[in-house]
């Protein structure tokens, strides 16, 4: 998943959300007594995807400003490679100006009545950040107890192997077409997010599995049906040309901090709520994490009250969140006894799936610019955006994948939401407007993707190896019978 960046559709469904699931075992084993040929397949090749992974996650593949191009390139070789030898034909780059290749291939459907299934994932990774945090070196694949950690091993060179696996489990002829699309600078953002609706007939499918996600606990297989969009705003404050002595001024001289303070202030309510008006706000539906799991992930000491009301997914998820990212005033260690002249805020707005991320931000413009704290106006300046992403989840791809998901995990699927982005998401949907977008993977929220000692659970990932296989059988066979949509 990318750094920070993101159409909506129709409310997701309920879905019971199982709270108490075993952790995963050391070794994945079959989760039914009598095997399918399926089952049996994937299993089969459980051992040679998992030695592709991590030939994969030992190339520093950082497609970001200050890093070599030459391992980025590795990978693109090494993934095309593996396309190849899983039966993809008609291998293909994309080059955008200052974007790294993208890389395209097909598998033809095997008869002219089966649907076509777009695979996307990205063979892209984060900088590893400190590497002193690392239990073992970051590009070095390690064997841990019931998986394999490594930087991008997660996010998302695991799921790249499941799209490669879903292919070799099948010979290289799945029951439908295939179009692949793997992303080479997902991370960082590139000029690629925009690209798939000036070349529709690429994208051109039915239905599409956006492999950059996974569970929200290992063993719930989960579906992500929403994505949050973002809006960004930097406010200022000038009160003076320059600082003056606050025991011979202050009291009387406009302090730039404190006016700047009292309009951060009035942005959420006595509960913490945003308290911006119109910001689309909705109860969530789906599962998702339970309190004390937020608690543990998010680090938040037992004492300390969780901002906002209304239910988790709400405050996650369906409702706005508003968050200051950064503010430029004096330091404390280097502080003089003097008034501020001048201080800023940046702002960081998560918008309702559904909301239009300019509407939002106009919104917290407006609201920022009819304060006058003390009198004083602020100076108000919009950033970037993304537009969320809510998926219809009625159509035969939901009803294929749900199955799919439940036989793979020995679990009742749940349908949750991310406030994080994956902006090549709405722009695949407008290449392929009447296309299923369906989002699952082998990451799990304890994965630790972006942070140090990421980490992919063998389980998850032969979960959704089947999950992916089983999926393109169920849905070629609902096509074909015309399950209505």
């Amino acid at each position: 998943m990318p750094q920070e960046a993101h159409e909506p559709n129709a409310a997701p469904e309920p879905v019971p959300d199982p709270l108490a699931t075993p952790e995963p075992l050391a070794r994945p084993a079959p989760r039914h007594t009598a095997s399918s040929a399926l089952e049996g397949a994937v299993d089969a090749l459980l051992d040679e995807l998992c030695d592709d992974l991590r030939r994969l996650a030992a190339i520093p593949s950082i497609a970001f400003p200050g890093y070599p191009p030459e391992p980025v390139h590795e990978a693109r070789d090494l993934v095309t490679e593996l396309l190849r030898g899983a039966g993809a034909t008609g291998v293909e780059e994309i080059t955008l100006p200052g974007t790294a290749p993208v890389i395209t291939a097909t598998v033809p459907p095997p008869t002219p009545d089966a649907p076509t299934v777009l695979l996307y994932a990205h063979y892209d990774v984060q900088p590893p950040g400190d590497e002193r945090l690392w239990e073992t070196p970051p590009f070095t694949p390690t064997d841990i107890d019931g998986g394999i950690r490594a930087r991008g091993i997660a996010d998302d060179k695991a799921n790249l192997m499941v799209h490669i696996g879903a292919l070799r489990v099948f010979g290289g002829r799945p029951p439908v077409g295939v179009r692949i699309v793997f992303e080479g600078q997902e991370e960082y953002g590139s000029d690629f997010d925009d690209y798939p609706p000036t070349d529709p007939g690429r994208f051109a499918c039915d239905a599409m599995v956006i492999a950059d996600t996974g569970s929200v606990r290992p063993g719930t297989p989960t579906l992500t049906t929403a994505l949050r969009g973002t809006a960004d705003v930097l406010v200022e404050v000038r009160t003076l040309p320059a600082a003056v002595h606050s025991g011979a001024y202050g009291g009387a001289a406009p302090d730039a901090l404190l006016v700047l303070l009292k309009a951060l202030a009035t942005l959420h309510d006595v509960h913490g709520d945003v308290a911006v008006e119109g910001l689309l706000r909705e109860p969530w539906t789906g599962g998702g994490l339970t309190e004390p799991e937020f608690r543990e992930l998010a680090g938040v000491p037992e004492g300390t009250p969780l901002l906002g009301s209304g239910g988790l997914g709400e405050r996650l998820w369906s409702g706005p969140a508003l968050t200051v990212t950064g503010l430029d005033a004096p330091a404390v260690d280097r502080a003089a006894s003097a008034t501020v002249p001048y201080a800023r805020a940046a702002l960081n707005l998560r918008t309702h799936p559904r909301q239009d991320p300019a509407e939002a931000q106009d919104a917290l413009m407006r609201h920022l610019r009819r304060l006058r704290p003390y009198g004083v106006p602020l100076t108000v300046t919009p950033g970037p955006t993304g537009p969320g992403y809510q998926a219809a989840t009625t159509g035969p791809a939901y009803r294929a994948a749900r199955s799919a998901l439940r036989r793979a995990w020995g679990a009742e699927p749940v349908h949750a939401a991310s406030g994080g982005s994956i902006p090549l998401v709405n722009g695949l949907a407008a290449a392929a407007p009447g296309a299923e977008v369906l989002l699952f993977g082998a990451e799990d929220v304890r994965c630790n993707l972006h942070g140090p000692n990421e980490r992919v659970l063998l389980s998850e990932f032969r979960a959704a190896l089947l999950a992916e296989a089983a999926f393109l059988a169920e849905y070629a066979a609902a096509y074909r019978r015309g399950a209505p949509a």
